[in-house]
Parts: C-alpha cells; sequence; structure tokens
C-alpha cells in the first residue's frame, strides 16, 4: 500500500494497470453472488417454499440495513452496550413489577365494591 500512498508517477501508473482487473474481479464476484441467490430463490419457488422465497425476494428489494440495539435510560442517556441494556431492562421491570398494593373499585349503586385486589412485591 505504501505505492498507493506515494504520488510519483510510477505508482500513479501501477494503479491505473491495477484498477481494471481489480474491479472486473469484483463485478465478477458479485455477478457470481447475485446468480447465487437468484437459484436459491428458484429453488425455493420449485418445491414450493413460498416462505423462504418471499423472504429472500424482499431482503434483495430491501437490501441490508443494520441492525441498531439503543435503549433510553430514564434520564436519557443512551446506551448500547448488550449487558448494560440487558440491566437497564432487568432494572424497569423489577419496578414495573415492584408493586405493593392495587386495588380496583367500582362505585355501584352508591356502594363500593373491591373487583380486584393485588399485592405483589418482587425480591
Amino acid at each position: 500500500m505504501q505505492w498507493v500512498q506515494d504520488p510519483c508517477r510510477s505508482n500513479v501508473d501501477n494503479l491505473n494497470n491495477v484498477r481494471p482487473d481489480i474491479s472486473r474481479h469484483c463485478r465478477n464476484r458479485k455477478k457470481k453472488y447475485l446468480k447465487s441467490k437468484m437459484e436459491g430463490h428458484e429453488t425455493n419457488s420449485k418445491i414450493k417454499n413460498s416462505r423462504n422465497l418471499y423472504r429472500g425476494i424482499s431482503d434483495c428489494k430491501k437490501g441490508y440495513h443494520p441492525r441498531t440495539n439503543i435503549v433510553k435510560e430514564g434520564r436519557g442517556d443512551l446506551f448500547t452496550g448488550s449487558r448494560s441494556i440487558l440491566s437497564r431492562w432487568r432494572n424497569h421491570f423489577s419496578q414495573l413489577f415492584n408493586i405493593q398494593c392495587v386495588k380496583l373499585i367500582i362505585q355501584l349503586g352508591g356502594r363500593s365494591c373491591i373487583i380486584f385486589s393485588l399485592s405483589l412485591v418482587s425480591a
């Protein structure tokens, strides 16, 4: 890679000689990859495997989208690490299920009736 960084005339000539070969190689690899994907779609179509066929077609149409795992804390901080995300969800659900006492009271004809009562404290 030293010859790519040094812009003397011989290095520029070398780069111009190598570039078409590399472009051709990349085009051939892409054609080979797409041909194998299309053959996979054809086999899924022939064996009536419609789920994988439509999944493959939608993957080709939509392209690659990297998955982002970001969780926002109550104070506004963002977490991206898997362990910190897991601990954040653990804290969230422990707070959610840490209920002291919940009562559902309905007024019927001037009288109060307790329909539902729950006492749950998580450890």
